[in-house]
């Protein structure tokens, strides 16, 4: 082989790894680059839901707080809570929902289909407020009543017209058998109708029964009217109008999904609000009683929260610090009675100690034989005592082993 022929060789080889070079510089290039644009999606993928919330928020307008607002209003006015000197108006609708969990698999997917139909159709921000109230039964406490007192009315009536038939003796036996049968009907509806309200009247002292009510609160503002001049009258029957529109929309998306709904009134929008402001009292100090009362503005008998929780930690300490007395009471009592009970066991022999010493101390007034019998006397009623006791204790078991013999032998 040549030198031109070595030459071309080499010059094949370098050719060959200046290619391979090449290759490998391009791959870590693009391996460089999805490793940066995974990077990069990563990062943006970290940011939290909130921010993601708050940026979509910000971007319509709508203020993430603004369910707080809710509550507060100007004045309720043609179905309506207006607020901010009339530059927002609310509606709302009380949706009556279904039972998801008793459907049928066809049933729950027409109710999701029919739900996510109720989300595209939205263009407008909504509102959903969930209210629970304890079950006030005392409208249908009064209700029963009522009924109950016309049935014992006409049951009255049933028994002088049976006694006066029975004593005028113009009536046959069949005659007087079809009104007996008729007033003893009406003698047992009477009781059942007693019986129902006595039950509903115990159901009603259990507060723990709850209801919840679901509503959905439809806003508008009065800057989408635009910049034309109109005075706060026209502001407000063109929002009733797009309102409304608004509402009774939803209330057709939603029906498709098997949930029923409907505007609530003045009145109703009011209670709504009264429960909210006034939710421990609510139940004393009904809506329907204030409006029959005459009164015709709401104020909140509600306290803050945080005096609310001082006085249920306050009342929470002096239960314990009661507990916590009245235990120790209880504990010094028994132990002075553990003492006293120990003072009655040893009292004889407590009594004889002192009687000793003080033959001991004036044994020169006695003479030392006297106080010397004297004392020997005392020791040998201890002995006989003991004995005795013992013997008493000795009997006592033999007693019971005689009479556990006796109930074997029986047996």
């Amino acid at each position: 082989m040549n030198t031109n022929q070595q030459i071309d060789i080499l010059i094949y080889i370098l050719l060959f790894i200046l290619v391979i070079i090449v290759a490998l510089g391009i791959t870590l290039f693009v391996i460089n680059f999805r490793n940066k644009k995974n990077k990069k999606q990563k990062s943006i993928s970290k940011k939290s839901k909130q921010d993601l919330d708050n940026e979509k928020s910000s971007s319509l307008g709508i203020d993430r707080q603004s369910i707080f607002n809710f509550m507060e209003f100007d004045t309720i006015d043609d179905n309506m809570i207006i607020q901010k000197n009339g530059t927002r108006f609310l509606m709302v609708i009380e949706c009556q929902g279904v039972n998801y969990d008793l459907m049928s698999k066809i049933e729950k997917v027409s109710v999701e289909e029919g739900f996510v139909q109720f989300l595209n159709t939205l263009r407008t921000p909504i509102q959903i407020y969930i209210q629970t109230r304890s079950v006030n039964l005392e409208n249908s406490i009064s209700t029963y009543k009522e009924k109950l007192r016309k049935i014992e009315d006409k049951l009255n009536r049933m028994k002088n017209e049976y006694y006066e038939m029975k004593e005028s003796g113009n009536y046959s036996k069949e005659q007087l058998d079809k009104a007996f049968f008729e007033l003893t009907k009406q003698s047992n509806l009477y009781e059942y109708g007693r019986d129902i309200i006595y039950d509903t009247e115990r159901m009603s002292l259990n507060k723990n029964v709850l209801n919840k009510k679901y509503y959905i609160v439809v806003p508008y503002y009065s800057s989408e009217l635009g910049g034309e001049n109109l005075d706060k009258a026209e502001i407000k029957n063109l929002a009733f109008s797009e309102i409304y529109t608004r509402a009774q929309s939803l209330i057709r998306t939603i029906s498709s999904c098997g949930v029923r709904g409907r505007i609530l009134r003045t009145n109703e929008l009011i209670e709504l609000l009264y429960m909210a402001y006034n939710r421990d009292e609510a139940e004393v100090f009904g809506m329907d009683k204030a409006i029959k009362a005459g009164y015709n503005e709401i104020n909140s008998t509600a306290p803050d929260v945080l005096d609310k929780k001082m006085r249920a930690i306050e009342k929470y300490i002096e239960e314990k610090a009661m507990e916590k007395a009245r235990n120790t009471a209880d504990e010094v009592i028994n132990e002075k009675q553990q003492r006293i009970a120990q003072r009655e066991e040893k009292m004889e022999d407590i009594i004889n100690e002192m009687a000793m010493a003080i033959l001991r101390e004036n044994e020169q007034y006695l003479g030392k034989d006297v106080t010397e019998q004297s004392i020997e006397k005392i020791e040998s009623s201890k002995k006989e005592a003991k004995e005795k006791k013992g013997g008493d204790k000795n009997g006592e078991k033999k007693t019971t082993t005689r009479g556990r013999r006796t109930i074997k032998s029986n047996q």
